[in-house]
């Protein structure tokens, strides 16, 4: 009975990593795309050049 046990919380643990896992490549992917689009849609500051869309 233990060994089952163990059998089914382990395909349980590694079923709910593996969601978060996909679940984080979702989220970079979409952080990545935003970095990208902060490079191409950033504003032209004082004398005609582009300011960083980032503070620091």
């Amino acid at each position: 009975m233990v060994p089952l046990i163990v059998v089914l919380l382990l395909a349980l643990l590694l079923f709910g990593a593996g969601f978060a896992l996909k679940a984080l490549w979702f989220v970079a992917a979409v952080v990545i795309v935003l970095w990208l689009l902060g490079f191409v849609m950033r504003s032209t500051g004082a004398g005609g050049r582009r300011g960083r869309w980032y503070r620091w």
